[in-house]
């Protein structure tokens, strides 16, 4: 299938699913939200695929929603536009896969947003990240003012969303909103690696790991742990398990069939 709005790649176990509106820095619109949400599909219903990957193509990884949209919207359709933006923000989260967002530019308003979606964010020494919306007279609407504070701690959010202000990739990696940054020359060289790598764990246990976190993250530390021992216990349905422990004890690498 071709796409007007993105680029989808397959190398062996690893996609990438590049934005791709350069002459609009990538802003977000609704042919753009259903494009990526068929390529989610695609992925989901693709074994072969272990991790997914989001970049932009050009200066920018996202620089927030197409503005232009903006001027059409009635609080009735601004809604509509929200909840559609949600739902593909969940989409992406929600995948059994790693998913990462490699942060090569501007990550600004939804570009943001869609970037804390994903499992891990790595940066391009030249990415920039801010929530900068309230210099519109409105606010982030597509879980910025949730998924932020639940990242960074909420007054840090609260500080990048009521001013506005937009940080370098150094800033957001102290604040713990990016995993690790890199030079960009060596940017995606340097992702496409942690890919690989985790495309070599076993697909049960990344599932299981993720899954933990994710749903244990809001619950008291007991049901947390209640998650945690549940998708332990589901790992050895997997043959991977056994497969783990016997590579350990014969010092070889893994050779995980799920």
């Amino acid at each position: 299938m071709s796409y007007q709005t993105i680029i989808f790649t397959v190398d062996g176990p690893v996609a990438v699913l590049t934005f791709n509106r350069p002459e609009k820095l990538n802003a977000l619109n609704p042919e753009m939200f259903a494009e990526v949400r068929d390529v989610l599909n695609r992925v989901a219903a693709a074994p072969r695929i272990r991790v997914l990957i989001l970049t932009g193509q050009g200066r920018a990884f996202i620089a927030g929603a197409d503005i232009r949209v903006f001027l059409d919207l009635d609080p009735l359709s601004a809604r509509r536009f929200a909840a559609e933006a949600h739902e593909a923000a969940f989409q992406i989260q929600e995948m059994d896969i790693p998913v990462i967002a490699a942060v090569n530019g501007f990550a600004l308003g939804g570009g943001c947003e869609m970037a804390m979606a994903c499992d891990i964010i790595y940066a391009s020494e030249e990415a920039r990240f801010g929530q900068p919306e309230i210099n519109l007279g409105i606010i982030p609407a597509f879980g910025g003012t949730q998924r932020l504070a639940r990242l960074v701690g909420k007054m840090a959010a609260k500080e990048l969303i009521l001013t506005g202000r937009i940080i370098n990739a150094a800033e957001a990696r102290a604040m713990g909103l990016v995993a690790q940054v890199f030079p960009a020359p060596a940017f995606m060289e340097e992702v496409r690696k942690i890919a690989m790598n985790l495309a070599d764990k076993g697909r049960v246990a990344l599932r299981a790991a993720k899954q933990s976190v994710d749903r244990g993250f809001d619950m008291d530390l007991r049901n947390g742990c209640s998650v945690e021992i549940a998708n332990f216990a589901l790992c050895f349905a997997s043959p991977d398990a056994k497969e783990g422990a016997a590579a350990f004890l014969e010092k070889r690498p893994p050779r995980f069939s799920s």
